[in-house]
């Protein structure tokens, strides 16, 4: 595919792992997107062009991987600080060098003392103090791009590998995100078809996702939906619209309480479709009860194998929704999670982030500290402000512009398994950049005093620059071949 765009005729199945990772083609039809630089592999389609030149996917994918590898970890710190110090020492030790052996050492002394000089001068290697942190970071982060991971910055990799919590958004991150209606449940004088048109004509002007099932629910049944006459989005709540001149509410119990809606007509329904992990929709016209519609959405492929690796790895995984605090508890069942925020309202999840990254417990920071780090998984723009509290924002590729704006990680093929590379990679990135330190302090702290004759008295072992500086060079290669192992990562399988 040369450009990006949205398949208007015709279907097929397209390779898109150099973008996501993923190696098994994804079926497409009209209305499906389609990303430049996939490849075509069974059918034939037209799509319409949406992005073009710098603003495709793989571009700006480009970009941030080449932003990335040229940004700071904190970690990188501790080696300015090192360099910052290694040269005037090392230049003092020189001097100093000179002027023992230039008073004590052999004849003719003036020669041995210009040697040892120069030697502890070409030996000190500052390059590996220098190479150790960018040289990880490089391979890392693009090592993660090939997983269809993609992180903004050196400080969001170093985070991930140290985070002690990782919260999931429900609709569209555990789960497909592409909810069906299962049941309708009329009350009254309300009829399945009148109930959900009027639940659909309302719902029509909705972006989220249970609304977009009502929708699609109403026009499986070839039911006719025309336009609401007045419309208003209520987020955390449902919406509120005039529907052939009359007033119809579709939202959570929260809406009906909020409006007066008397609720025990829902009674045992309600609870019982919750139970099965199905959302209840309450419908209500003209301030009196008229329904529920089921709505049930189900979980990724890889949700649960996800969840059960983050957990393997030390991670406390929490589930956050606006869904009610049953089918939340049903849903975080099939899950394999434990931990549950529910009836959450999109202006309060960034509240809760906070509130995670408090170490009430002892001993639940990772390496003593003393706030827990938070990672937040997210599709929505309502997830946006979470994303942005957190530590590390994880926004999964297929969400919405907002929300992958404001994430440190983009996760491209939508995966949950991309969470778990991201922190796995994250960890042996870090480890490499420790080992990377390491060697270079432990070469420069054994081979300068070598340098400058220690051994000489003893031994009479003394360095020529030659190999001295054969050293230097050897201690700089290492430190890359070092780096470049992480080119041959791959993530651990976590089976039940």
């Amino acid at each position: 595919m040369p450009v990006d765009g949205v398949i208007v005729d015709g279907q097929s199945a397209l390779d898109e792992s150099v973008v996501t990772g993923e190696s098994v083609p994804v079926d497409k039809r009209p209305g499906d997107p389609v990303i430049g630089s996939s490849l075509n592999t069974t059918g034939a389609f037209t799509f319409r062009a949406t992005k073009i030149g710098k603003d495709t996917a793989l571009a700006q994918i480009v970009r941030l991987v080449q932003q990335a590898q040229g940004s700071k970890a904190p970690i990188a710190r501790l080696a300015d600080v090192i360099s910052s110090y290694f040269v005037p020492t090392v230049m003092i030790i020189a001097i100093l060098t000179f002027l023992v052996w230039f008073n004590f050492g052999p004849a003719p002394a003036l020669n041995f003392a210009v040697v040892t000089a120069v030697t502890v001068l070409v030996i000190a290697c500052p390059c590996a103090l220098g190479l150790a942190t960018p040289m990880g970071l490089m391979v890392g982060i693009g090592k993660a791009a090939e997983y269809g991971v993609l992180i903004r910055n050196g400080e969001a990799l170093e985070t991930a590998a140290r985070l002690d919590v990782i919260v999931l958004d429900k609709t569209g991150t555990i789960t497909q995100g592409k909810p069906e209606v299962t049941e309708v449940q009329p009350l009254g004088k309300f009829g399945e078809a009148e109930l959900l048109m009027l639940a659909a004509v309302a719902d029509k002007r909705s972006e989220h996702p249970l609304a977009a099932a009502i929708v699609r629910g109403a026009q499986a049944r070839r039911i006719d939906l025309g336009e609401p006459e007045a419309f208003e989005a209520l987020p955390g709540y449902g919406v509120e619209a005039t529907v052939a001149g009359r007033q119809v509410l579709v939202g959570n119990a929260k809406l009906m309480r909020r409006a007066g809606v008397e609720g025990r007509s829902f009674g045992e329904l309600a609870e019982r479709l919750a139970d099965e992990g199905k959302t209840p929709m309450f419908v209500a016209v003209d301030g009196q009860p008229a329904g529920v519609i089921a709505v049930a959405d189900t979980l990724k492929p890889d949700s649960v194998e996800a969840i059960r690796a983050l957990r393997a790895r030390g991670l406390d995984v929490v589930m956050m929704t606006g869904d009610n605090e049953r089918t939340a508890r049903a849903i975080a069942q099939q899950a394999g999670i434990t931990q549950v925020l529910a009836d959450v309202l999109p202006e309060d999840k960034a509240r809760h982030v906070a509130e995670l990254q408090q170490a009430n417990e002892p001993g639940k920071a990772r390496g003593g500290r003393g706030a827990r780090l938070v990672g937040m998984v997210g599709d929505g723009i309502n997830d946006a402000p979470a994303l942005a509290q957190a530590d590390v924002g994880f926004a999964i590729g297929t969400g919405t512009d907002v929300a992958i704006e404001a994430a440190d990680v983009t996760l491209v093929g939508g995966s949950l398994r991309g969470v778990v590379t991201a922190v796995e990679l994250s960890r042996a990135t870090l480890r490499n950049i420790k080992q990377n330190l390491f060697w270079a302090f432990a070469y420069n702290v054994v081979g300068v005093p070598i340098a400058a004759g220690v051994l000489y008295p003893f031994f009479g072992v003394l360095l020529s620059p030659i190999l001295a500086g054969a050293a230097m060079a050897f201690s700089s290669v290492s430190v890359v071949t070092n780096a470049n192992r992480l080119r041959f990562f791959r993530p651990r399988e976590v089976r039940a």
